[in-house]
């Protein structure tokens, strides 16, 4: 073991170099790994980052006024309180929106606990920050400020998204009494309770506390934040609240299991999708890792052969050789681990901001050990492979210089090379493709990565898909418009007045009603939506559109549901009476979970003929505004009409899109540590090669474009079989998670040519810049044949 052991430590004296390649690409690939874990996490767990980052409270209560407040930081287990903050319920509008809110009186500090992450615009300023500390918001006693921050508002993200209000934008809020007041919106804050949903509670805004004086004057009540320091105690320490309050003072409750359980889609749906690019991502660096250990094993062959010609047993050998790489693998992973954990949150941008957030994150500890213990033993599996093909090396070195190196030139490349090919060229495609095994191998390693980075793409495309082409992803209607007007006669007039607001290309009336289906073991959505002259334009992927009486599309979910297909008669029951349907189509169905059977509405008017619309749905004209749109509808029909925009269900996935542009960057670097491998191991096992063209008269200038060729060609062929299957694959993985979320399979959208071409050219590029400077090398190497260069 001494012997082992002091060889090791002369082979690291002799290559420094080579080991400290090994160490630094280990010490990149485990910090690639835990960067792209940290982002993962950031997005996957929103509702957990908001908590975190906002030190947010477990438990708000919502009470009348004159409750004791105070009472509360002497309840057991309530480690902090956020507020108590006065508040009033109004109605906000803003560009045909009405949205209910309940505005809380706030200061010009934010508070330590509960406290609002401003997402855009600014925290409500006053007119002297020296004055302002009077007017904090926090206690019921807090004297009324009044000044520039008078008529100022933060509204919370959904609220925001509700009304199309954007810092800036003013907007109309009613108080309790009726009375109209203007106020204009200074930023948009995210925070850690449930978000507002149309038809749900009120969402929540910020105002100075004379601000909301002037809008509710005494007609208010109370809100406050517990955050406690066992969040398991929650059940009991609202109880605990509520008996010092009194039950008779507390108005509702919410707990943070509520608002963590509404943003639960969310993280499983990019939980799952991240899983995948994870588990690639691992697999690539893997592959890197390894190949880099046995690269550096197979650049010692003649070391090899000497320690076996002087008396070293294969086992020694393997045991050496072992030991000396799982050092540098266990350094590389150390640096690596300590990098991110020191420096991490120094990263610019929503990196750092990610490394940072991520600490108090669950899974944190986890993948902090997870990772490198992984990463370890993956390198320790591939070292161990290499170790003991090392220990089969024979000590015959001759032997080796009398093997063919390559396969024989080809009759096509010698006839290129007689029609003035430039010879780089002939000699850099047979250096790329020299025999189908050697072939293969490499080109698989270096496409992995580009495979992913293509997923990575194609997840990209079908996102803004969503965006920029809403109704190929089953939301034709920009806007849904909703009006008490129960007669027939105003029910057409209406229909008249919407169709002629400029950019509204088709108007369809709707209604909607929960069913219950065959065995009343669940509830689906049934919709009725446009007539039979006028259907619906819903995106139909396989079956076809309702065109005639009982004939109904449904979504994904509801046909996993059910357990039918597209061709199927199905049988629910609505308000105790029947409605027999024939699922003629299956469409694209971001709502509900897919779970919605759509029809017309003259099919629901034969089992009611009493039925009237609920909503309307507007098809705007090609680059119309939604936002434009609502705002010129918000004054027709007398003010009474009530505009929402379609919810999409990127919105959801936005924080995806950061995540996704940092994943192809580490996936990028995990390439880029293949090539450089790929690179320094073909140009070592073709160095007799090499030293043979010069001799024959080959110009340095030329050996070295050879060198360049062979690589731009290895990344060529790895790039396209890397994009092809990238394709393939990204299809298939984005309409499976499609298929399992419930909006059904066919929301995949490959990336545009163009983009895919800057993929390939990017890394043939890439592979030609990595290759000149060992290129450079090879070809100023003197012109001698050694026993270093036989083996």
């Amino acid at each position: 073991m001494r012997a082992t052991l002091r060889w090791a430590h002369a082979d690291f004296r002799a290559h420094r170099g080579e080991a400290l390649f090994v160490v630094l690409a280990s010490a990149g690939i485990i910090a690639s790994l835990l960067l792209a874990g940290a982002l993962f996490s950031y997005a996957a767990n929103p509702w957990q980052r908001v908590f975190n980052q906002s030190h947010g409270a477990h438990i708000w209560l919502h009470t009348r006024a004159g409750a004791d407040m105070a009472a509360l930081s002497r309840v057991e287990g309530v480690a902090a309180l956020s507020g108590p903050y006065r508040t009033a319920a109004t109605t906000v509008e803003s560009r045909g929106a009405r949205v209910g809110v309940t505005l809380r009186a706030a200061g010009t500090t934010p508070p330590e606990t509960g406290r609002p992450l401003v997402t855009a615009g600014n925290w409500l300023t006053g007119p002297d920050e020296a004055g302002s500390s009077a007017d904090t918001g926090e206690g019921v006693g807090a004297e009324a400020g009044a000044g520039a921050g008078n008529g100022a508002v933060v509204l919370e993200a959904s609220v925001a998204r509700a009304l199309w209000a954007e810092p800036g934008d003013t907007i109309r809020v009613t108080g309790p009494d009726g009375s109209a007041h203007a106020l204009r919106v200074t930023g948009i804050a995210e925070v850690a309770e449930p978000r507002y949903h149309p038809g749900s509670g009120p969402g929540i805004g910020w105002v100075l506390s004379g601000t909301l004086d002037g809008i509710a004057h005494a007609d208010t009540g109370q809100s406050v934040g517990l955050r406690l320091a066992d969040p398991d105690d929650t059940d009991f320490t609202v109880q605990r609240a509520v008996t010092v309050l009194g039950a008779d003072r507390v108005a509702q409750v919410t707990k943070w299991q509520q608002a963590r359980a509404e943003a639960g889609g969310d993280d499983r749906l990019l939980g799952q999708m991240f899983a995948v690019f994870g588990l690639g991502a691992l697999l690539a660096a893997a592959l890197a890792a390894a190949g880099a250990v046995g690269a550096r094993v197979r650049g010692q062959l003649r070391d090899i052969a000497i320690l076996k010609a002087v008396g070293f047993t294969p086992g020694q050998v393997a045991r050496g050789f072992l030991v000396q790489h799982l050092a540098f693998a266990l350094l590389g992973v150390a640096l690596g681990t300590a990098a991110i954990a020191l420096l991490g949150a120094r990263i610019p941008g929503r990196v750092g901001e990610a490394a940072a957030v991520w600490q108090d994150l669950p899974g944190h500890t986890a993948l902090m050990i997870g990772v490198p213990c992984g990463a370890v033993l993956l390198i320790a599996a591939a070292t161990g492979l290499s170790a003991w093909r090392a220990g089969r090396v024979p000590p015959v070195p001759v032997a080796r210089a009398a093997q063919p190196s390559a396969a024989p030139m080809t009759a096509l490349g010698r006839r290129a090379l007689g029609v003035r090919v430039p010879p780089a060229l002939v000699l850099g495609w047979r250096a790329a493709f020299p025999r189908r095994g050697r072939t293969l191998v490499p080109v698989a390693r270096l496409a992995l990565p580009l495979l992913l980075i293509t997923v990575a793409l194609v997840a990209w495309s079908t996102l803004d898909q969503f965006r920029s082409r809403p109704a190929q992803m089953g939301l034709p209607a920009a806007l849904t418009v909703r009006a008490g007007q129960p007669a027939a006669s105003s029910e057409a007039e209406l229909e008249r007045t919407l169709a002629a607001v400029p950019d509204v290309a088709t108007v369809h009336p709707g209604a909607e009603m929960a069913a219950l289906v065959p065995g009343q073991t669940g509830t689906i959505t049934l919709r009725g939506l446009g007539t039979a002259r006028n259907p619906y334009p819903a995106e139909v992927v396989e079956g076809r559109a309702v065109s005639g009486p009982d004939e109904a599309v449904a979504g994904q979910g509801l046909l996993d549901l059910l357990g039918v297909r597209v061709g199927a008669w199905v049988r629910m029951t609505v308000e105790g009476r029947p409605q027999i349907l024939h699922v003629v189509g299956r469409t694209i169905e971001p709502e509900s979970g897919g779970r919605v059977i759509t029809t017309t509405i003259d099919a629901l008017r034969e089992r009611d003929p009493e039925l009237r619309p609920d909503f309307h749905a507007l098809v705007l004209r090609e680059g119309a505004d939604p936002r434009a749109v609502g705002a010129a509808l918000a004054g027709t029909a007398g003010g009474t009409l009530e505009v929402r925009e379609t919810p999409n269900p990127v919105d959801r996935l936005e924080p995806a899109r950061g995540v996704i542009a940092a994943l192809i960057a580490v996936l990028a670097l995990i390439g880029l540590i293949e090539l450089l491998t790929l690179i320094s191991t073909g140009v070592r096992d073709r160095g007799r090669d090499l030293l043979a063209l010069k001799a024959i008269g080959l110009t340095p200038r030329q050996i070295g474009s050879m060198i360049v060729t062979a690589a731009g060609l290895t990344a060529l062929a790895s790039a396209v079989a890397g994009t092809v299957l990238g394709l393939l694959s990204g299809r298939w993985l984005v309409d499976t998670q499609g298929a399992s979320s419930g909006i059904g399979a066919g929301i995949a959208q490959l990336p545009s040519p163009p983009v895919m071409f800057i993929v390939i050219i990017g890394s043939v590029l890439g592979a030609v810049a990595a290759a000149a400077v060992p290129a450079t090398r090879a070809a100023r190497r003197r012109l001698a044949d050694s026993l270093s260069e036989t083996l």
